[in-house]
C-alpha cells in the first residue's frame, strides 16, 4: 500500500480498451491511407495516427462524438489515459484527424468486419437492411429545390409587378401635389431588395440546370432535404446491413439519396464482398420495394424478402388491402377480414387479364365491419391470385 498505484491496475484484462489497442496496433495505417504515419526527419513529430484512431474508436463505442468531449476524456477518463499513455491532444487536432483521414475510416471498418468474420461472429446467411437519416449542419432555409426556386422567382416577379404599379401611382400623385418633387423611396428600396434576392435565386436555379441535380444546399453542398416522414430536414441517408447472428453491422454507406428505393442491391452486394459469400438472404421494409432492384438482387445471388407497398387508390380511400384476404386455391375462395367466405360472382376482362369479383352479399349486409370499406375487391388475373 506504500507504493504508488499504476494506471494499468485500473484497466482489467477483459476491458474493451485492450481490444481497441490490439486491433489498431495490428493495422497497416499507411496502406489504409492515413496521413503522417511516418514522422519527418526534421521538426517536432506530431501525434501518432494510431493514438488518435484509438481515441475515435473508443469514442464510438461509448457514444462520444464531439472532438471537445473527446479532449475532455483524455484528461479525466482512466481508460483513455491508459489507452493514449497520458497523451492529451486538443480538440482541433482530433477534429483535423477526422477531416484529413475521412476515406481511411471506411477501410478500418472493413478490416474490423474481416476480423469478426475470422472469429466466426457473422452467420453470413441473412442480412437485415435498413436506413437511418442523420441531420446535417445545413438549415432548411439554405436548401433549395427546383420547385422552391421556381416558386420564389414567380412570386418575386408578381411582387415586382405590384410594386412597380404602386410606384407609378405614387409618382403620379406626387406629380399632382408637389409638381414632381416627391419620390417613392420606400418602394424603390423594396424593389431593389426583391430584385437582388430574385437574381440570387435565379443563379441557383441556373446552377441546378447546369449540374442536373434536383437540390442545392449552400452550407453543406452534399446534404439533401430528406423525405418528410423521416423527421430530418436536411441531412444524409445512412444505409446499414446487419448480420442476424450477433446483430453486428456488416456494411454501412452514407449517401444523400432522399428515399431508399434502389439502395437494397448495392448495400447487400457490398456486404457480400466483405463477408466473402456468393449467396445470401436479405430482408428489408416496404420502402425498398422496387422491381428493378429486386431483379438486380437475384442476378447478384441475393434472395430478397421485401413486402409489397400498400399502394393504389383503393388503399388510399380506406379500403382493405389484398393482404387482409386469405386465398384458398383449392376452393377458389377468399376469406375476408370478418371471417366470411367470398366466392367468385362477376367475371369480365381488363386488357389481357381476366377480371373476377369475389363477394358475399348475404354476409356483407349484416357485417359488423360494414361501416368500414366494402369487403370485396377485384383480381385482375385468376391465374396469379395474390
Amino acid at each position: 500500500m506504500l507504493l504508488p498505484e499504476a494506471v494499468d491496475d485500473y484497466v482489467g484484462p477483459d476491458n474493451p480498451v485492450r481490444f481497441v489497442e490490439a486491433f489498431v496496433d495490428g493495422l497497416d495505417l499507411a496502406a489504409a491511407g492515413f496521413e503522417r504515419v511516418a514522422a519527418k526527419e526534421t521538426g517536432r513529430p506530431g501525434f501518432d495516427p494510431a493514438d488518435i484512431l484509438k481515441l475515435y474508436i473508443y469514442g464510438y463505442i461509448n457514444r462520444v462524438r464531439s472532438s471537445r468531449r473527446l479532449e475532455a476524456e483524455t484528461h479525466r477518463n482512466i481508460e483513455v489515459i491508459w489507452l493514449l499513455r497520458h497523451l492529451k491532444p486538443d480538440f482541433r487536432t482530433i477534429a483535423d484527424f477526422r477531416r484529413v483521414n475521412r476515406a481511411a475510416f471506411k477501410l478500418v471498418f472493413r478490416e474490423f468486419v474481416i476480423l469478426c468474420r475470422q472469429l466466426d461472429l457473422f452467420g453470413r446467411e441473412l442480412l437485415a437492411v435498413d436506413g437511418t437519416r442523420i441531420k446535417a449542419v445545413n438549415n432548411k432555409d439554405r436548401n433549395f429545390t427546383r420547385a422552391s426556386l421556381a416558386k420564389f422567382i414567380r412570386e418575386a416577379d408578381e411582387k415586382l409587378a405590384d410594386y412597380m404599379k404602386r410606384l407609378d401611382a405614387v409618382d403620379a400623385d406626387e406629380e399632382k401635389v408637389s409638381g414632381g418633387n416627391g419620390s417613392g423611396g420606400d418602394l424603390a428600396e423594396k424593389i431593389a431588395a426583391i430584385k437582388g434576392k430574385r437574381d440570387r435565386h435565379r443563379a441557383l436555379l441556373d446552377e441546378l440546370e447546369r449540374s442536373g441535380e434536383d437540390q442545392i444546399s449552400l452550407t453543406d453542398p452534399d446534404a439533401r432535404a430528406m423525405a418528410r416522414m423521416t423527421k430530418v430536414g436536411v441531412g444524409y441517408n445512412v444505409q446499414l446491413a446487419v448480420d442476424t447472428k450477433h446483430k453486428m453491422i456488416a456494411e454501412q454507406e452514407v449517401c444523400n439519396q432522399v428515399i431508399d428505393l434502389g439502395l437494397l442491391a448495392p448495400t447487400v452486394e457490398a456486404a457480400m464482398d466483405t463477408l466473402g459469400v456468393d449467396r445470401i438472404d436479405a430482408v428489408a421494409d416496404r420502402g425498398y420495394f422496387k422491381i428493378e432492384d429486386i431483379e438486380a438482387c437475384e442476378a447478384a445471388g441475393i434472395t430478397a424478402y421485401v413486402p409489397k407497398p400498400l399502394r393504389g387508390p383503393a388503399v388510399a380511400q380506406g379500403f382493405f388491402p389484398k393482404e387482409e384476404f386469405y386465398y384458398d386455391a383449392d376452393a377458389d375462395t377468399y376469406t375476408c377480414p370478418a371471417g366470411q367466405t367470398l366466392r367468385p360472382r362477376y367475371y369480365g376482362k381488363l386488357r389481357e387479364n381476366v377480371k373476377v369479383i369475389y363477394c358475399n352479399r348475404k354476409a356483407c349486409k349484416g357485417c359488423g365491419l360494414r361501416a368500414a370499406p366494402v369487403l370485396y375487391f377485384q383480381i385482375l388475373s385468376r391465374r396469379h391470385p395474390p
